[in-house]
């Protein structure tokens, strides 16, 4: 072996090694929504001691970070992120949640997949991309939130809002969430679909049993009204994007066998193609339902919008992740708009490219949520081979 080679070989094991010790550190901060438990303030003191400038604000308990980093003119590019986990009961684990303790090659804790291990990837692909003596053209910027597993209303909405409050328009933005299922960069989300959470209340006329024409059943009208709402047509749906209705819950409060029901509600969650919005959705279900006006009350609630990124931009966020993801990996992601809300769709405009990508999402939020370190460094190597691609080489940005 060469002394080149062997040098590289050392320099790589070191940079690993501290790849994974920083994914152990911030498992090892209890950062349950929206508490970021000291994991912000350690990712400020990593940042600034790359050259980064950083702001960190906080809005209604949930603390956010926005750190950026100039270098020649060029693309305005930012990695956005959360530290903050869903919570996490000690019992049934391997070992404790946040502990981040390695078993057989594989990293145990909570945020592990979702997503502390995507902040430790980028973190080691920043410092990376700093440390490259090249020339570097672009602005890149770190957001970051303590409320993504929450509501989500004080955390990367508000990054967003100050981003534009400052005149901030972000070329692209790269999103670390898990989106990979098998294997590492198998799957890229360029958009997500909408959410939108309604409750129905049926109102009828109770009566005893026996006596059903004296009453209105207010459960009968749900089934119709169920029947409906699953039958509904969704016309604008392609293969990438369909629209799905979940009815999640009948309800009528009684106690009793033998009385007729005066009220029933009925809730469902609907997942919606980036065709439509959520306003083009509330008025189609209420025209399917219009014959049951009379006798009925809808609350909508928990509106997200969807998002799309096109790939038929001039500059493409899209092909740098591919090239970077086959560059690493000798395979071509899939794309896909699959899956719950993410925080991409608070910077996805028609200026701004969001691109999803990260580790695999079988054990997120689950007991024993683990990452193997062959794919936290594979990850991190997409990550520094799309950061180079961009703020190194020619990404042919216009």
């Amino acid at each position: 072996m060469s002394l080149v080679v062997s040098q590289q070989a050392i320099i790589s094991h070191r940079l690993n090694a501290e790849l994974i010790k920083q994914l152990q550190t911030l498992i090892q901060f209890k950062s349950v929504t929206p508490n970021q438990a000291g994991a912000i303030d350690w990712l400020v003191e990593q940042l600034y001691e790359l050259g980064f400038c950083c702001e960190k604000f906080t809005s209604n308990g949930v603390t956010n970070l926005i750190a950026r980093i100039k270098f020649k003119e060029g693309p305005c590019i930012a990695f956005s992120g959360h530290i903050d986990v869903v919570p996490a009961d000690n019992d049934d684990w391997l070992s404790p949640p946040f502990d981040g303790k390695i078993i057989n090659g594989v990293i145990y804790g909570r945020g592990a997949a979702d997503m502390k291990g995507g902040v430790a990837a980028m973190l080691s692909a920043t410092k990376k991309l700093i440390n490259n003596t090249s020339s570097k053209a672009g602005t890149f910027y770190w957001l970051i939130t303590s409320d993504e597993e929450g509501e989500a209303e004080f955390g990367s909405a508000q990054i967003a809002n100050k981003l534009s409050s400052n005149g901030v328009v972000l070329d692209g933005c790269i999103v670390g969430e898990p989106t990979s299922s098998s294997h590492v960069g198998d799957i890229i989300k360029n958009g997500r679909r909408g959410a939108l959470s309604a409750r129905i209340l049926v109102k009828g006329k109770a009566g005893h049993v026996a006596y059903p024409q004296n009453t209105i059943n207010a459960a009968h009208i749900s089934t119709k009204i169920v029947s409906k709402l699953s039958e509904q047509a969704w016309h604008l749906d392609d293969a990438g994007s369909k629209t799905t209705l979940q009815v999640t819950g009948i309800n009528t409060d009684n106690v009793v066998d033998n009385l007729v029901p005066s009220h029933c509600e009925i809730t469902f969650n609907i997942r919606y193609s980036h065709r439509y919005n959520s306003k083009e959705i509330k008025s189609i279900l209420i025209n399917s339902l219009d014959e049951f006006s009379h006798c009925t009350t809808i609350n909508w609630e928990r509106p997200c919008e969807p998002y799309y990124t096109h790939t038929e931009n001039t500059w493409s966020l899209i092909s740098c992740v591919e090239q970077a993801i086959y560059s690493q990996t000798g395979n071509y992601p899939l794309l896909s708009t699959s899956g719950g809300t993410s925080d991409g769709r608070f910077f996805a405009n028609s200026h701004t490219q969001v691109i999803e990508c990260g580790l695999k999402n079988k054990t997120i939020h689950q007991i024993n949520e683990h990452v193997s370190i062959d794919d936290l460094i594979k990850v991190e190597a997409i990550y520094y081979d799309l950061l180079s691609r961009i703020f190194i080489n020619d990404s042919n940005f216009k």
